[in-house]
C-alpha cells in the first residue's frame, strides 16, 4: 500500500528529480490513465523525460496503455509535471517537488491510499473531502468547455459533471453491483481517479478530475432461470438480448479516437488556471 511507504523514500524520489530537472518548476500536475498517455507528447519547449525504472521507490507500469515514465515541460503557458497513472505514489512526489494543482484523466482500481499509518509531513489522520474536486477547478473547466465551439459543435465533444462511483476491481462490475451504483446516484462508474484525488488532498493540492467514458455499463437484468427452463419444458423460448460487455481493448479504443479532443479539452483548461 502508498501509505506503508516511508516518507524519505517519497523524498529520495523527490530529489533525484530535482536534480534532474534543474530549476524547473512543475506548479501542475498531470495524471493520465489507460490509452491517454500521448498528452505528454504535446509538451512544449525544452521537455525532460524520466523513465521509472530510474526513480528511486517508483515501478514501471505494466499495464498496456501506460507507459512507465515521468515528463517535465510547458503546456498552455505553465510549467507541468505529467505521469501515467502508477497507483498514488507521483502525487506525493509531485506535491514534494511543489506542485499546487493536480489534474486526473484516467480509468482504472487502486484501495484507498491512506489507509494504514498516516505520514504527518503530508497531511492529517483524517482529511475533510467535502469539496474533494475544487469547486474553482470545475469552474474553470466549465468555462474552457463553454467557450470551445469547435469542441462542442464540430466534434460533438460533451462534458457533463456528475457523480462518479469508484470500484476497486480489477474486473468490470458485475449486473447487480451495476443497478445497486445507479439507485445510489452514481452516473458512471470507474477503477481510478479517487485514490489519486484524496492523496492530492490529503496534501493540501488542489483537484481537478476528467473521466473519458469509454463504453456503457451493461446492467440489464437477465431473464430469471427458474422461469427460462419452465418455459423451456413447455416448448416455449424467452427472449434473450444479446449484449456486448466490456474488455480493455474497447476502452483503449475509445481513448484513441477521443485523443486529440482530450488533448484540447486539457490544454484550454490548463490556460485558464
Amino acid at each position: 500500500m502508498a501509505s506503508q511507504i516511508p516518507y524519505e523514500t517519497y523524498q529520495a524520489s523527490a530529489t533525484y528529480l530535482k536534480s534532474q530537472i534543474g530549476d524547473f518548476a512543475p506548479t501542475i500536475g498531470i495524471i493520465c490513465g489507460s490509452g491517454l498517455g500521448t498528452l505528454a507528447d504535446t509538451l512544449e519547449g525544452s521537455v525532460t523525460t524520466i523513465q521509472y525504472n530510474d526513480i528511486p521507490g517508483f515501478v514501471k507500469s505494466t499495464v498496456e496503455g501506460h507507459k512507465g515514465q515521468l515528463v517535465f515541460g510547458t503546456l498552455a503557458g505553465k510549467s507541468v509535471g505529467y505521469s501515467v497513472q502508477q497507483a498514488t505514489f507521483p502525487v506525493r512526489v509531485f506535491h514534494l517537488l511543489g506542485v499546487k494543482t493536480l489534474l486526473v484523466t484516467m480509468r482504472r482500481r487502486r484501495q484507498n491510499a491512506l489507509i494504514g499509518p498516516n505520514i504527518p509531513e503530508f497531511g492529517v489522520r483524517f482529511p475533510s473531502i467535502s469539496d474533494l474536486y475544487t469547486p474553482s477547478l470545475r469552474r474553470t473547466a466549465a468555462k474552457a468547455f463553454l467557450q470551445n465551439k469547435r469542441l462542442r459543435e464540430e466534434r460533438g465533444f460533451r462534458v457533463h459533471e456528475g457523480i462518479y462511483a469508484w470500484c476497486f476491481g480489477p474486473c468490470f462490475e458485475s449486473r447487480a453491483e451495476l443497478r445497486a451504483l445507479k439507485t445510489l446516484g452514481a452516473d458512471l462508474v470507474g477503477m481510478s481517479t479517487v485514490p489519486e484525488a484524496v492523496v492530492a488532498k490529503h496534501c493540501g493540492m488542489e483537484v481537478l478530475a476528467m473521466s473519458l467514458v469509454t463504453n456503457k455499463c451493461v446492467d440489464r437484468k437477465e431473464p430469471d432461470t427458474i422461469a427460462s427452463v419452465e418455459a423451456e419444458l413447455r416448448g416455449e423460448t424467452l427472449e434473450v438480448v444479446q449484449e456486448v460487455f466490456p474488455h480493455h481493448e474497447e476502452v483503449m479504443a475509445a481513448a484513441a479516437a477521443r485523443t486529440p479532443d482530450i488533448q484540447e479539452f486539457v490544454r484550454s483548461v490548463i490556460r485558464d488556471i
